[in-house]
């Protein structure tokens, strides 16, 4: 029997429903920007996280909550359907995932809900079902749908970037955080011991100078209880002094990661437009690590004058995608990728003859002329090679394109 159930199992999909499952898939992750009916289906979802915010924020008016209380019980329950439906197709087309295409469905798919993006999206209607099985106090069940605006993360690249960071380092943060509980208990064990019997009502047991400890901890101070013996007033101010340093260390780490963050999506980003360049694919790893920070990546619309005529050849263009033309003499001539062009005017510290206009959305890496003289100063070797395979380009193409 048993082994019937398992050819059953392993039975393939069907053509259509694995077509269905995959479109499905493109539309919900993968379409976004690019897919029309992806952009339906994303518009339609953060329309729907913002009106049940501003729903959540209207049914605490009296009045409102009086005249549309069952409109909004309504929309409640729409969202609920939308959400499960959503969380649903998401967890079906987990296998669609190409580090997860190899797994078994039931693994793939529970590896996958276990994703931050996932959790989130689950916790955005779970809390609705909960309560209608077990006796949950409506308030915090309105307080939990404010966890729905988490999910304009997986639209936000901002808030997208907040979260990795956090996960990233959420080790450091919880050593910061258990030195702040440690500063926190130790502070309130001392101004029990010095302050319990001078002010019993303020500081008569730790749990109660603990809320003086956290308010002089954080600087914020609500001067409903303050030391007034010498002592305690010693101890306040180095409390003051250590909250400042302990304090500083979370924003320490998340500017940190942030600016790691920044630095890997910007390694990714120059590093894939550098390989659609032949020239700059010619040089090895150590090569195009010293000229990587010094290209500044682009991403033009079309009909955009990247070059006007006349102007200084301040800079060299490399293209990774896109298409680009300019007119010598009335005849067009047109730019693709991989081409190169301001190579001449930049080392001979010329002037460009025509205008060079974008055909296309392109996206090219610019090296402007005072970072390859500060690479050439720095890397001589890597500034003479770029110089020698852009000779070589002319001398072996003759390519008026690339100059």
């Amino acid at each position: 029997m048993q082994e019937r159930v398992d050819r059953v199992a392993s039975v393939p999909l069907g053509g259509g429903e694995k077509r269905l499952r995959h479109r499905i898939y493109e539309i919900i992750e993968t379409g976004h920007g690019e897919d029309a009916a992806s952009k339906i289906f994303d518009s339609f979802i953060v329309a729907l996280i913002l009106l049940n915010v501003a729903a959540f924020v209207a049914e605490t008016v009296p009045n409102m909550r009086a005249h549309w209380g069952t409109l909004f019980h309504y929309f409640e329950i729409f969202s609920v359907a939308a959400f499960t439906i959503e969380y649903a197709l998401r967890i079906w087309t987990a296998v669609e995932v190409p580090y997860l295409a190899r797994a078994r469905p039931l693994k793939a798919r529970l590896k996958f809900a276990r994703q931050p993006a996932l959790i989130i999206d689950l916790l955005a209607f779970l809390p609705f079902y909960v309560s209608a099985v077990f006796p949950i106090d409506l308030r915090i069940l309105r307080t939990l749908r404010l966890l729905r605006f988490l999910k304009l993360s997986r639209y936000s690249p901002a808030m997208y970037t907040l979260i990795r960071v956090l996960s990233n380092e959420r080790k450091a943060l919880a050593g910061a955080g258990l030195l702040l509980a440690m500063a926190l208990l130790f502070s309130a064990t001392l101004m029990y011991y010095i302050e319990g019997d001078a002010q019993p009502e303020k500081f008569g047991s730790v749990p109660e100078a603990a809320w003086w400890a956290i308010a002089t901890l954080t600087t914020v101070g609500y001067g409903d209880a303050t030391p007034i013996t010498a002592l305690g007033k010693v101890v306040g101010g180095l409390t003051m002094i250590t909250g400042l340093c302990i304090l500083a260390l979370p924003v320490a780490i998340i500017s940190t990661g942030f600016a790691q963050e920044l630095q890997r999506r910007d390694f990714v980003i120059s590093w894939s437009l550098m390989s659609r360049v032949p020239m700059l694919a010619r040089l090895d790893a150590k090569e195009a690590a010293e000229i990587m920070p010094l290209l500044e990546a682009h991403n033009l619309p079309p009909n955009v004058e990247v070059v006007k005529k006349g102007a200084p050849g301040d800079a060299m263009y490399f293209i990774a995608s896109g298409k680009l033309e300019k007119f010598v003499n009335g005849e067009r001539h047109v730019y693709s990728a991989g081409d190169v062009f301001g190579v001449d005017a930049m080392f001979e510290n010329g002037l460009h003859g025509d205008a060079v206009i974008t055909a296309s959305r392109c996206r090219l890496l610019k090296l402007q002329r005072e970072d390859y003289h500060r690479l050439a100063s720095k890397q001589p070797r890597v500034a003479l090679h770029i110089r020698r395979l852009a000779a070589d380009m002319r001398a072996s193409a003759n390519d008026w394109k690339a100059f």
